[in-house]
């Protein structure tokens, strides 16, 4: 069983920052690809990013260039750090984990076995 935890959501101006973390148990985070997803009231969760246990990193396109996801096995933590933000980006973010060594497909939300329980981002205009 993989317990994920999110943190850092908030509240910022558009143009502005923030950093969310996942810290993950288990002893085995360095096999596991990595993602974040969001949804936003009303709509359908969509995926942000990835990173597999090879540390190749995949964005969705309206986040590449202002979102950078990074990690770090030794922390059992992955971060996604968002710049830049849109009052679109507004969501709950999540974090994913698979357990699966392979890496294709990372933007589907059925590849991921174990999720956060979100943390909230909003971005006023």
């Amino acid at each position: 069983q993989v317990q994920l935890v999110e943190s850092g959501g908030g509240l910022v101006q558009a143009g502005g920052s923030l950093r969310l973390s996942c810290a993950a148990s288990g002893r085995t985070f360095s096999n596991y690809n990595m993602g974040w997803f969001r949804q936003a009231p009303g709509k359908e969760r969509e995926f942000v990013a990835a990173i597999s246990w090879r540390s190749s990193a995949y964005y969705e396109d309206s986040v590449k260039g202002r979102f950078t996801i990074s990690r770090d096995n030794a922390k059992n933590t992955v971060w996604l750090q968002m710049n830049r933000l849109k009052p679109e980006d507004t969501a709950v973010y999540s974090c994913a984990a698979d357990p699966s060594s392979v890496v294709g497909g990372l933007g589907s939300p059925y590849r991921y076995q174990y999720w956060g329980q979100g943390t909230q981002v909003t971005v006023s205009s």
